[in-house]
Order: structure tokens, then C-alpha cells, then sequence
């Protein structure tokens, strides 16, 4: 287990390199393969053996043998906003008691199947809950790491802003 102490260490030593050498905090991220299993089922892989599946509710056609991809959606926004303010924390000698972040959002269904068309698909809101305790930290402390930590959460600020999407689409075997 990484300790606070640790896990500031290495963000400390990572700050440094990124102020003399910026060019190096431009990364290209580790992609995600999704690979068809059977009809809404899902293998998504990653480039280091990374795997997950995703289904859809029986109600769309699904077998509801896995998590859909929106609820990982929630699970990435949720696990990243812990991660970051686990961060932060370490970053300020913060030595946390509690932490648990619960995401949930609200999205209308007609969407995703395309009717009407003015109707969204995907989520319309989504709600962020933290839960947090560390002994002898102030109230207001606390939620000022929680709100720094949202702020720079890469989840949370890409689900925030427009981030641009290109679409390739190769059509036939691979």
C-alpha cells in the first residue's frame, strides 16, 4: 500500500521534472479495445492485459450478465474523484479517516434509441456525493480538498467540458 508520504514523494518528484521538462506532461493515453462477445455483451481490453465486460439491461435486448457502459462511466468519474482527492490529501499531510464518493446521474432511455430526437442519449445530469473524515482537520479544510480535487479531477473535467471526438470508421474484416 502506497502511504500518504509516499504518494507525495512521487508527485512531488513528478512536479519537478514537469516544470523543467513540460513537453513531458503531454501523454497519448492507453487505448481501450471493445471487442463484440455476443450481442450486447462486451470484452473491453487495454494494452497491458486490462479487461472488463459490459452488457445492457435485459430490457434493451441485453442479458444483464455485466455492468453497462454508463455505470462504468459513474465508476470512472467516482473512482477517479477518490483518487485525486487521496492525492491531495497526501500533497497536504492530510491523513484521511474516511473517504467514499458515490456518483449517480439521471438520463431519459428514449434517447439512446434515437426517439425523438431532440431527447439526449446518455446522462442529462449526474451527481457527485463525498463522504470525508481525517482527525484534527477542520470542516472547511476537508471541503476545500474535496472541491480543489474535484476541480482537477481528469474524469470529472472531461465529463465537464466539451472534450472533441473523431470517429474512424474502417469498414470489413479486420
Amino acid at each position: 500500500m502506497s502511504s500518504p508520504q509516499h504518494i507525495r514523494q512521487s508527485m512531488d518528484t513528478l512536479a519537478s521534472h514537469f516544470a523543467t521538462h513540460p513537453q513531458d506532461a503531454l501523454t497519448q493515453d492507453k487505448p481501450a479495445t471493445a471487442t463484440l462477445v455476443s450481442g450486447l455483451h462486451f470484452r473491453v481490453t487495454g494494452p497491458t492485459g486490462e479487461s472488463i465486460a459490459t452488457d445492457m439491461p435485459k430490457a434493451i435486448g441485453g442479458k444483464a450478465e455485466a455492468p453497462s457502459p454508463g455505470w462504468f462511466m459513474r465508476a470512472a468519474l467516482a473512482s477517479c474523484e477518490t483518487t485525486v482527492i487521496a492525492m491531495r490529501a497526501a500533497q497536504l499531510g492530510i491523513a484521511l479517516t474516511t473517504l467514499e464518493v458515490v456518483v449517480g446521474s439521471q438520463s431519459d432511455s428514449r434517447g439512446l434509441l434515437g426517439e425523438p430526437a431532440s431527447v439526449p442519449a446518455g446522462p442529462s445530469r449526474m451527481h457527485v456525493a463525498v463522504r470525508i473524515a481525517a482527525d484534527g482537520v477542520p470542516e472547511q479544510a476537508l471541503r476545500d480538498l474535496v472541491h480543489w480535487a474535484e476541480a482537477h479531477s481528469p474524469v470529472g473535467s472531461a465529463l465537464r467540458r466539451a472534450v472533441p471526438l473523431e470517429v474512424a470508421v474502417q469498414v470489413g474484416p479486420a
